[in-house]
């Protein structure tokens, strides 16, 4: 993200993720805890359903996670791979570093 956080940069890859992700929690994941939560508050007493509560939780974790990944795609900004250079570290870039101490062999 930039300094000022109004933008992701983001490779193409990144971005499908974050679009597939996204994807998922709305068709699936939100269905799937609208009916833990359903299922639960069958079996009465809320202030005691511990079931009802962690449904409860999770659906405010999924929405939360919703709305960061709308965020993020609202400000990414897709590079092109191609214009990832392999000579310097930047964005995207995959860095192995290499031990010299753990290398040595007596």
């Amino acid at each position: 993200m930039s300094i000022n956080g109004k933008e992701l940069v983001i490779t193409e890859d990144g971005f499908n993720n974050i679009k597939k992700e996204l994807e998922y929690l709305k068709t699936v994941k939100r269905h799937e805890v609208a009916d833990r939560i359903k299922t639960a508050r069958e079996f009465g007493d809320l202030s005691e359903n511990a079931e009802y509560d962690e449904a409860k939780n999770e659906q405010g974790f999924v929405e939360g996670r919703i709305s960061e990944l709308e965020h993020k795609l609202k400000i990414a900004v897709v590079i092109d791979d191609k214009d990832i250079h392999t000579e310097d570290v930047g964005v995207g870039s995959i860095v192995k570093i290499k031990n010299p101490v753990l290398d040595f062999v007596a």
